[in-house]
């Protein structure tokens, strides 16, 4: 083939790909429970993306997924905060099986998410920091200033598995952003 014929593919590829890539980008980031997200992130006052983001780190949206420390569900709740979340939220007839129901699930993560933030005066990172290291740890490194809570000094935060969730859960919050937000 000549160089003319090349480019020519180059190009009608080049324009499927660009024409494409949110169709592509939303294979690879799928937004399940979309529906039951939008509506508890409204209810709460929170990003969507935030919400899908930590679904997609936390357990890649397998909605029965359970950790070896008994987390449960699609953002992972530990049981203790279940039933105290539950409460808050004046949950009625909530069981720690409940944390498997993906509405139950999500209503009871997001409402906590919102409750770090609030806790951390807004602070996406402080808050995802806590969401999976623990508030009070979050909180003793911030007073003790082991932490600033900066994005620039993720670096600090003692838990390796807390450093790279948060991290994680930055870049799919992005990613997500990117594709599906309304232009």
């Amino acid at each position: 083939m000549t160089k003319k014929i090349y480019l020519i593919i180059f190009l009608i590829a080049f324009y499927l790909f660009i024409t494409q890539f949110q169709n592509i980008a939303r294979l690879v980031y799928p937004f399940h429970y979309r529906d039951i997200i939008n509506e508890e992130t409204r209810k709460y006052g929170i990003e969507p993306y935030l919400v899908v983001g930590v679904i997609r780190v936390e357990s890649g949206f397998r909605e029965n997924a359970e950790s070896n420390k008994g987390a449960r569900g699609l953002m992972q709740v530990m049981p203790q905060t279940g039933i105290w979340v539950a409460e808050q939220i004046g949950l009625e007839d909530y069981s720690e099986e409940k944390l498997f129901d993906p509405h139950v699930n999500i209503s009871i993560g997001t409402w906590y998410l919102v409750d770090l933030l609030r806790q951390f005066n807004g602070n996406v990172y402080a808050a995802l920091a806590a969401y999976n290291g623990g508030r009070g740890h979050v909180s003793r490194w911030l007073e003790e200033g082991i932490w600033d809570g900066s994005r620039d000094n993720i670096g600090s935060i003692p838990f390796p598995e807390t450093r790279a969730f948060v991290l994680k859960v930055e870049r799919a919050y992005n990613l997500y952003r990117l594709i599906y937000e309304e232009q």
